[in-house]
């Protein structure tokens, strides 16, 4: 299949092919004379598992490597985004029925608690991994990454209670002793999943409110809480 004909099969533009055989990602097993690009089926399936990859979150970069590694299987990365895909299919199911949930209770039809209100979300998913990676190193986000999927559903818990704790306290001062001791249990819970120096965390906390997409999640349990969780953690560094 020419170029055009695989676009128009798959949905991908013809601009993202050129660009993937331009990084060695998907290069056409054939070029005609002319200068046409010829994709095999085997190509397609490639183009198929690449895909599949994109859907569930991997960078290009991190998809090259994968493909061209001597350990690669095929058979097996097919099973691994198939797990990968029904993990996210529930964690969407969840969400649709805490905004279910949420209608209800904005309509005055129920009443949701706290904790109600932020089910299905699923922070340990990061969409910041790449800034974290390029930081930290890799060492340390895949410490962390191993360290939240061995903790799974207890992490995640633990995540919000801590949040929940930081945002009753966002309005009070957070060079306070319980402020303190509540920014000291977000010190311990991510030494826990990862391995953050005292400089490192209070590099992170700038990042809650320079980014903000960062600014923007962590608000979600209360307006304000990106702001004196960065103030909480200069502090506790300091201090510390």
């Amino acid at each position: 299949m020419k170029v055009k004909e695989v676009a128009d099969l798959t949905g991908v533009s013809v601009r993202t092919l050129h660009h993937y055989d331009e990084i060695g990602l998907l290069v056409p097993d054939n070029v005609t004379e002319a200068g046409y690009r010829v994709y095999s089926d085997e190509n397609l399936t490639t183009l198929q598992q690449i895909l599949f990859f994109r859907e569930v979150g991997f960078p290009l970069k991190k998809i090259k490597e994968l493909l061209e590694s001597p350990s690669f299987n095929r058979l097996e990365a097919f099973e691994l985004q198939r797990d990968m895909l029904v993990a996210k299919r529930r964690q969407l199911e969840t969400m649709i029925e805490t905004i279910d949930k949420t209608l209800q209770s904005e309509r005055g039809e129920m009443t949701m608690t706290n904790e109600e209100k932020f089910k299905g979300f699923d922070f340990s998913s990061n969409p910041y991994e790449r800034e974290a990676r390029e930081r930290w190193g890799d060492e340390a986000v895949d410490k962390a990454n191993k360290n939240v999927a061995q903790f799974g559903k207890e992490a995640q818990e633990d995540m919000n209670r801590i949040y929940f704790k930081l945002a009753e306290l966002r309005n009070t001062d957070p060079a306070s002793a319980e402020s303190q001791a509540a920014i000291g249990e977000w010190y311990t819970f991510l030494n826990k999943i990862g391995d953050y120096s005292l400089e490192a965390f209070a590099g992170l906390g700038e990042m809650y409110v320079a980014d903000e997409r960062f600014t923007k999640n962590i608000d979600q349990f209360g307006e304000g809480l990106a702001v004196f969780m960065q103030d909480a953690m200069k502090v506790y560094a300091e201090r510390k």
